[in-house]
């Protein structure tokens, strides 16, 4: 077992970067840096190192980053692939586009995608349209929140297992809408989302590929621990997200157009704040294909569960 390591989030004097933390624990924004398909090997290579280093960096008054150098960007960092479900944005190869045109988001915490084995590593989302006011996002870091547990949790979820599906529970998603039609709209999009069913079963801590350190594996696609009942599950679900969602834990960004945030999927969940009632907000988002998740013991996650779904069935 590795030592539990306590950290601050402070600057990397050996990175080439100019790079300034936001929160003592996550998040650092990556200053002198304009993004696109044809950066060098060592930007790259330190963009990579900040991603790991702070978990999620932020890149300012990107207004030149298209979706076509969007998607080159993306490139860089490895396999860029589109949403399982969802189709990709108009006149992009993988993008997935977040518009709120409607004058609803949904917001609840979760790492993108994890009802697949092999979820993304990394995304990478861009600014478009942002409120005058509101709809801001945060992360959480999911290391320090496993270095900050008591040891009899840290003890029960070394050994814990858990089934992520995309056919979580879209009650209190709905019942937030704001009208009928509001409610159609978003029933409708769920059962895009929901058109071919997943369940995957992953370790609640997984071992980062890249840094070795172990990270809370959770968020709103867990559907129950393995060989837990759903109200021992509802339970200690909701214990570990308090846990993770500790302030301790987490960096919240204010949004405006042009920004662009990268954030490390395999060790962070986020949130995007449903707080700016009907204005308008656009992001596209670009995902990098990730590894099978390794537990403590050297498991990794398997899928369950992948058909095409005839009806939606509730979680």
């Amino acid at each position: 077992m590795n030592a539990i390591t306590t950290y601050t989030n402070a600057r990397d004097p050996n990175s080439p970067l100019e790079i300034v933390p936001v929160t003592g624990t996550i998040g650092a924004e990556i200053r002198g840096v304009t993004l696109s398909g044809d950066l060098d090997a060592a930007t790259v290579q330190a963009i990579k190192d900040a991603v790991v280093r702070h978990k999620v960096v932020f890149f300012r008054d990107q207004h030149e980053l298209d979706d076509a150098r969007h998607e080159g960007f993306a490139s860089l960092f490895g396999d860029p692939v589109a949403h399982p479900t969802v189709p990709v944005a108009e006149g992009s190869r993988y993008l997935l586009e977040l518009d709120s045109k409607e004058g609803y988001a949904a917001s609840s915490w979760h790492t993108d995608v994890t009802f697949v084995d092999a979820y993304p590593k990394g995304s990478i989302l861009r600014a478009i349209t942002i409120p005058e006011a509101g709809g801001d996002t945060l992360w959480a870091n999911g290391e320090t929140a496993y270095e900050g547990l008591p040891e009899p949790l840290r003890q029960l979820v070394n050994n814990l297992w858990a089934t992520h599906s995309n056919l979580y529970d879209y009650a209190a998603i709905l019942s937030g809408a704001k009208d009928d039609a509001a409610r159609e709209r978003l029933s409708q999009y769920r059962n895009v989302f929901a058109s071919t069913v997943y369940e995957t079963e992953h370790p609640v801590v997984r071992v980062h590929p890249v840094s070795g350190q172990r990270s809370l594996l959770v968020g709103h696609f867990v559907k129950q621990f393995v060989g837990l009942n759903q109200a021992e599950s509802s339970a200690l679900f909701q214990i570990l997200q308090d846990h993770i969602t500790k302030p301790e834990n987490v960096v919240r960004w204010r949004w405006r157009a042009g920004d662009v945030a990268f954030w490390d999927n395999q060790s962070t969940q986020h949130r995007a704040v449903s707080d700016f009632g009907l204005q308008r907000r656009t992001l596209r988002r670009a995902t990098v294909n990730g590894e099978v998740p390794v537990a403590i013991d050297g498991r990794r996650s398997r899928i369950v569960r992948k058909e095409k779904a005839t009806q939606y069935e509730p979680a």
